[in-house]
């Protein structure tokens, strides 16, 4: 039987507001010239068609920690632009992570008509226990910090030019 706090584990969202258009958001979560530039700054790639290619490439300063070269892998399975990605997602940083499996990481972009964006992201975790409790993570120095961390980066980016490190 799966308790309630394994279900919550299994599938969580993540919601946040951005002073910023749709399109500049979408941008910011699908090219690697954006991506580079907040959260772990490690460049991801989009064939942003269903069925396309999803990886993301370490940085130098991971490399020193070991990690492999690519460290996320997935495939697109709808890319509608500027307001939703849906897309498998798998870490590849430990063999142990990688035999979990793949995830489903759905992002959605929605205006609200006040001059400012809602994103959401809904990870569907499944049977992956140790993606499930990193992506929900509080902040830590040593590498953690799940989606909200992410999520406070880009907005910070994007209302301001600065991320929170700037």
């Amino acid at each position: 039987m799966v308790t309630e706090a394994e279900a919550s584990l299994k599938t969580q969202m993540f919601e946040i507001y951005i002073r910023a258009p749709a399109e500049a958001i979408w941008d910011a979560i699908t090219t690697p010239e954006w991506t580079a530039k907040y959260g772990y700054r490690a460049p991801c790639h989009y064939e942003l068609r269903a069925g396309g290619a999803y990886y993301v490439k370490a940085t130098p300063e991971m490399k020193q920690y070991g990690v492999p070269d690519t460290i996320i892998d997935g495939e697109v399975v709808e890319a509608k632009a500027p307001h939703r990605l849906v897309q498998s997602y798998r870490w590849m940083f430990t063999p142990e992570q990688k035999e979990e499996g793949f995830t489903r990481v759905t992002w959605e972009i929605v205006p609200t008509g006040a001059g400012f964006c809602r994103l959401t992201i809904t990870h569907e975790a499944g049977n992956a226990p140790s993606m499930a409790a990193a992506i929900g993570s509080k902040f830590n120095n040593t590498g953690g910090g799940g989606w909200n961390w992410i999520l406070s980066d880009l907005k910070s980016l994007l209302e301001t030019g600065k991320t929170m490190a700037a």
